[in-house]
């Protein structure tokens, strides 16, 4: 668990594993930026069921952000599903979220860190670069088979290299 006090006041920040309870929550963010757009969707089943690749994100005891860490590969994490409502927004609670799902891709001794974003500025700053996402047919094999966005895909695709 990470614990970082909030340059909001005295609230502390707290990213944690996700659990069986936090499903709702996840859901429901992950539903709202799937309704813009931003995000593939999720449904309860799955999150249940893969509740081990998610952390969370508290302020206060309330959720406000979340992520997870989907393996690709024996060498490739793909980043997926980081949100943040907006009491989570500001306060690198984002930045808090990624470190967790890099320090667990370290863990597990996988080299490689990619995402595909719209939020390729956030990236930028925690240390991953711009690549082609053809480089990742796993990616392609697992999730963009079945994209809306497939043949005109508008992510960037970002890549992070562990040592």
């Amino acid at each position: 668990m990470i614990r970082h006090s909030s340059p909001a006041g005295d609230a502390q920040v707290i990213c944690r594993n996700a659990v069986i309870e936090d499903v709702e929550p996840l859901y429901l963010m992950i539903e709202e930026y799937a309704q813009r757009g931003i995000m593939l969707p999720r449904s309860r089943q799955a999150l249940t069921r893969q509740i081990d690749q998610f952390v969370v994100a508290e302020i206060g005891g309330r959720f406000v952000g979340c992520g997870s860490l989907f393996r690709l590969g024996n060498d490739l994490v793909e980043i997926r599903s980081i949100g943040l409502n907006d009491e989570g927004k500001g306060k690198g609670v984002g930045s808090m979220i990624l470190e967790k799902l890099v320090e667990e891709a370290r863990n597990q001794k996988i080299p490689k860190v990619m995402a595909l974003t719209y939020a390729v500025d956030f990236f930028l700053r925690n240390g991953f670069e711009v690549v082609e996402k053809e480089i990742f047919p796993e990616k392609v094999w697992t999730d963009c088979v079945n994209c809306k966005k497939q043949h005109a895909c508008d992510e960037i695709a970002v890549l992070k290299m562990l040592n």
